[in-house]
């Protein structure tokens, strides 16, 4: 049986509060890979590269690709590993490196998947990030004490029907908050 501690954020969303002021994590929405003893990772789901598009990216690893793929929005998935790819994804899982994030989300870096995805193959739904977040043991779990993030489970819509710009309201919203109202200090009872 595996020894799991339940405080483990895989799977779910990590909502920027008002006040963290970290310009890499200000409004972001990031939806945590894995998270572990040894730390988490995490892919920022709304900014996007406003230099990069599918077409530079599959150039630049000599692929083909179809047309339709030139226009491919990149993301910035956060100010780590930030020259390597990273695919958040739903179905098909078989991909190398395929790594479940939920039971219909996964997380891929691997040349097959970009290689579908340049040749229109790939799964239906995915985002394309340079970079990653990244957290050391401990880091993650000390920022929420200190009310940098709110968390809640990932949704899957927010990453792929949504907006961009508006997916960290979409988030709030979503677990019953009005963004408006947020406020940037902690309260103790």
């Amino acid at each position: 049986m595996e020894n799991r501690d339940l405080s483990y954020l895989k799977g779910q969303f990590l909502i920027a509060m008002p006040a963290l002021n970290d310009p890499n994590f200000s409004q972001t929405v990031t939806c945590i890979s894995e998270h572990n003893s040894d730390g988490a990772v995490g892919i920022i789901v709304n900014r996007v590269h406003s230099d990069l598009s599918g077409k530079i990216i599959f150039d630049e690893l000599k692929m083909n690709y179809i047309p339709e793929a030139e226009n491919i929005i990149i993301h910035l998935g956060g100010p780590v590993h930030i020259g390597e790819i990273f695919v958040l994804h739903g179905p098909p899982f078989d991909w190398e490196g395929c790594l479940m994030v939920t039971p219909c989300l996964a997380m891929s870096n691997t040349r097959d998947i970009l290689d579908a995805i340049a040749m229109g193959i790939g799964p239906k739904s995915y985002i394309i990030s340079l970079g990653c977040a990244g957290w050391g043991p401990g880091q993650l779990e000390s920022e929420i004490k200190e009310n940098a993030w709110l968390t809640c489970p990932v949704f899957e819509d927010v990453i792929f029907d949504i907006p961009v710009d508006a997916r960290w309201n979409e988030t709030v919203r979503k677990i019953g908050i009005d963004p408006f109202l947020l406020s940037d200090t902690a309260g103790h009872a």
